[in-house]
């Protein structure tokens, strides 16, 4: 069950990370410009701005405030689809179907 879940997950983060990498491109090409992918941050706080805010308060409270200094602020200047995508295979990683071992003692 946990495993059909991770794999559920894992593909609808590969589907957003697929749009991310689409948008990304299609915004370059139309103002003619080479490809400059947008960081997680900026995506996050364009569709969630409070969230962020909290999730920083957050993080900065119950641990120490360099730990989102130098931590998760340096993961969030990740381009959007490269972050997801990671996120996504390891999930997958996780919940990959194993292959059964028979052993046999006589």
């Amino acid at each position: 069950m946990l495993k059909g879940l991770l794999r559920f997950l894992a593909g609808v983060l590969l589907l957003v990370a697929v749009i991310a990498a689409v948008n990304d491109v299609t915004r370059s090409l139309a103002a003619g410009h080479a490809v400059a992918p947008v960081s997680a941050q900026e995506h996050w706080s364009r569709l969630a701005p409070k969230t962020l805010a909290m999730a920083r308060k957050a993080v900065e409270t119950r641990t120490h405030p360099l730990l989102w200094e130098y931590g998760a602020a340096e993961v969030l200047q990740l381009p959007t689809w490269g972050l997801l995508g990671l996120i996504a295979t390891l999930l997958a990683y996780a919940g990959r179907r194993r292959r059964e071992i028979n052993i046999f003692a006589n």
